[in-house]
């Protein structure tokens, strides 16, 4: 589904960057090149990490089979289910752990985002706004996580805080 159409926004009205499985991590060039771009060329003023319900790439990390280049790809993806395994080992079906995964690892990279200098400067002095969404294919409806962006600031403020102020 294209995002402008999903939004219901014109073209151009978006700045779009796609990947398996949504994926933000710290060494990926590309991701890292989009974000840079978007605050500091096209001065965004929201930033959102939206996932989907049937996520091919996130039901491929939950298999144990070896995918070649995609493989270090998903541990990525892998990595969120270690976060997470207390939670999502709990889940009483697998299509429910694979939907609880999808949006466990919007949540993840929403961190990641706040890893990145651009991403902390942008929200600490301009208010870039960092929200995590879940597309359901089936309803046609995104589900924002409500996540407590402030909250995962402050939680990660020690480690991560390159900016001054976050």
């Amino acid at each position: 589904v294209a995002a402008e159409e999903m939004m219901g926004a014109g073209p151009g009205d978006l700045f779009v960057h796609r990947n398996i499985a949504n994926l933000v991590p710290n060494n990926d060039h590309s991701s890292n090149t989009v974000i840079s771009f978007a605050i500091q060329n096209l001065r965004v003023k929201s930033i959102v990490v939206c996932g989907h319900y049937g996520c091919g790439g996130v039901l491929a990390a939950m298999q144990s089979s070896d995918l070649g280049n995609l493989t270090s790809w998903l541990q990525n993806i892998r990595v969120v289910y270690r976060l997470h395994s207390v939670e999502l080992d709990m889940v009483e079906t697998e299509e429910m752990r694979f939907r609880r995964l999808v949006e466990l690892n919007v949540h993840e990279q929403c961190i990641n985002l706040l890893k990145v200098a651009e991403v902390q400067n942008a929200y600490s002095t301009e208010g870039l706004i960092i929200a995590g969404w879940v597309f359901d294919m089936a309803t046609g409806l995104i589900k924002d996580l409500e996540l407590d962006i402030d909250g995962i600031v402050d939680s990660v403020r020690e480690i991560y805080s390159i900016a001054e102020k976050v």
